[in-house]
Formats: structure tokens, sequence, C-alpha cells
């Protein structure tokens, strides 16, 4: 989800809500502490220079439950990212406590902001050959002559 996604969406809900991807809400009560531009400058496995640029949004939960984060305040807060970061129209990445810092995309459904999990992926597949599939092998053709015998003492 593009920030221009997030500010239109916020232009047309009462309430924020954020749901994590086991379907539980984000506590009604948290704060989106940053709003962020981050850039990563990486070399993938291939060799291939790369950049990759999100706008991130951190969102944090407290013992203080008399204050809510309304849509009005949440497009101030991002103005604000965008004057003084300058923060282009970019995707969107959400940091949230769970365990751990959990990085997760973003999407809506009309309601909800949906916290939907990341993905790690290799990006030179065409030099590294990566199957798609792990190949299957049927036992009956497998060598027998190498095989573990009960007994054998090979385990």
């Amino acid at each position: 989800m593009k920030l221009s996604e997030v500010k239109s969406a916020l232009q047309n809900i009462e309430t924020i809500r954020f749901k994590l991807p086991n379907g539980e809400l984000v506590p009604n009560h948290f704060h989106v502490t940053e709003i962020g531009k981050i850039t990563k400058h990486f070399i993938d496995c291939g060799g291939t220079e790369r950049t990759e640029n999100v706008i991130n949004f951190q969102l944090w939960t407290a013992n203080d439950y008399d204050h809510r984060l309304h849509p009005e305040k949440l497009l101030q807060v991002i103005a604000l990212s965008e004057k003084f970061l300058n923060i282009e129209d970019s995707e969107i990445e959400v940091e949230y406590q769970g365990e751990t810092i959990g990085k997760y995309n973003l999407e809506f459904n009309g309601k909800n902001f949906l916290l939907t999990n990341k993905q790690t992926d290799c990006l030179a597949k065409n030099q590294c050959v990566v199957p798609t599939e792990k190949p299957k092998v049927k036992r009956s053709n497998l060598n027998q002559e190498n095989a573990c015998t009960p007994g054998g003492n090979c385990c």
C-alpha cells in the first residue's frame, strides 16, 4: 500500500484500526511513534546493486489508555513527514512490537488497516538456479546397495 492510499483511506474513516495477520486488533490506544523514510542499499546474491525505498510507520502501545490517534492527527503527522523528510509516494512498511519487532506490509479492507506478513526472496533466481519446487524421487529408484539396513551400523 502506498502513502497516497493511506491518506485517502484516512479521509474516509472515523477510527484507525490495525489488524495483525493472526486476526487480532492492535490495541486501540496505540501510537504511531515514528514515520520515516528508509533507504536500503544492498547487493543481492547475484552481485546486482539494488536500492529500495519504503516509508516506515512504527506502531507502539503503552499504558496510556486515555488517548487515541484519530485520522486527522495521523494525516497531520504524515504531512509533516512529507515536508521535512521529502517523502515520496512509496510503499508503507509497518513495525510493531510482538515478541520482537515485526515488519509488515500494509493493506486496507475498507474498515481496518491490515498488517500482512512480509516474505524474504532471492532476487537473483536466474543466476542462482533456485529450483521452483523440491524434486520428487521414487524410493524404488534409490540405490539400494548404499541403503541403511537394520543392524547395519550406518546410522
